[in-house]
């Protein structure tokens, strides 16, 4: 399994429109962020974590042509503006793209969106998609998907696993029936907005907190705002410890419930 870190910045992006902090201004490429997302690579093809606001952007970055499902976070807009983009999708797939997420999300999907989902039949501009409620684990090309619920302040999100992997966006707790479905974890992404607390994202100590009762093999915090400087926080993180940067390819081994169907499948092309 292969899941490459398509974008890791908050809501604004970093650089943010019209700041002049150390941060927007840097040279570093790696302060450089699109909104978060991140697509893994399974036997069965591309699963696509949110469709973020970035989605065209970043699939012309990746080389990614094709994406065979969608697994939503949740509905704000930074996880969900780049939608129209699957359409380009639909013509590599020759049909409709699976989406999956919570009830509330599916709710403001269909009330956000209703061009995609209210639309006459016959018009051709729009993505071809269906939805399905999460409700438990599931199969998925030929992965194992199991989610995670966690709180994004008031608002009900998930975050996923998926073998050794789990991306938990969004998120500032993790509710106790959680904490049993991400131990054992290879890798492990996470929210760590900003060093400062905020009402509903994990800050950078409260994630490390998170690591350091989970303790996965590797973790890599995203949804980073243009208050980390990466060069500057990275030096100070614990070992096994990352900060994320858009690109990053993060390589899993194989477990049973990941196995490849065919030597072919999953791959970006």
């Amino acid at each position: 399994m292969r899941v490459t870190i398509l974008g890791s910045g908050t809501s604004s992006g970093v650089p943010v429109i019209g700041c002049e902090c150390r941060v927007c201004t840097s040279p570093d490429p790696r302060d450089r962020r699109t909104r978060a997302s991140a697509v893994v690579a399974l036997p069965g093809g591309n699963l696509l974590l949110d469709t973020a606001t970035d989605l065209r952007a970043q699939a012309l970055r990746e080389g990614l042509v094709r994406v065979d499902a969608v697994l939503f976070t949740h509905a704000h807009a930074d996880h969900l503006h780049g939608i129209d983009e699957l359409r380009l999708f639909n013509l590599r797939r020759q049909g409709a793209i699976p989406c999956f997420g919570n009830r509330d999300t599916l709710e403001r999907l269909r009330a956000y969106l209703r061009y995609i989902f209210d639309a006459e039949q016959g018009e051709s501009w729009r993505p071809a998609l269906t939805l399905t409620e999460v409700t438990g684990p599931f199969e998925l090309l030929g992965a194992r998907v199991v989610p995670i619920p966690l709180w994004h302040g008031r608002t009900p999100v998930l975050g996923y696993r998926l073998g050794g992997f789990a991306y938990l966006t969004d998120a500032n707790r993790i509710p106790d029936e959680s904490w049993g479905l991400l131990e054992g974890l290879e890798v492990l992404v996470l929210d760590a907005l900003r060093e400062k607390p905020h009402p509903t994202h994990f800050s950078l100590g409260e994630a490390l907190e998170v690591v350091a009762r989970l303790r996965p093999g590797r973790t890599v915090l995203t949804h980073l705002a243009h208050t980390v400087a990466h060069a500057e926080v990275s030096a100070r993180l614990p070992a096994g410890v990352e900060l994320a940067q858009d690109g990053l390819v993060l390589a899993l081994e194989d477990r049973p419930e990941t196995a490849p169907a065919s030597p072919r499948g999953g791959a970006l092309e």
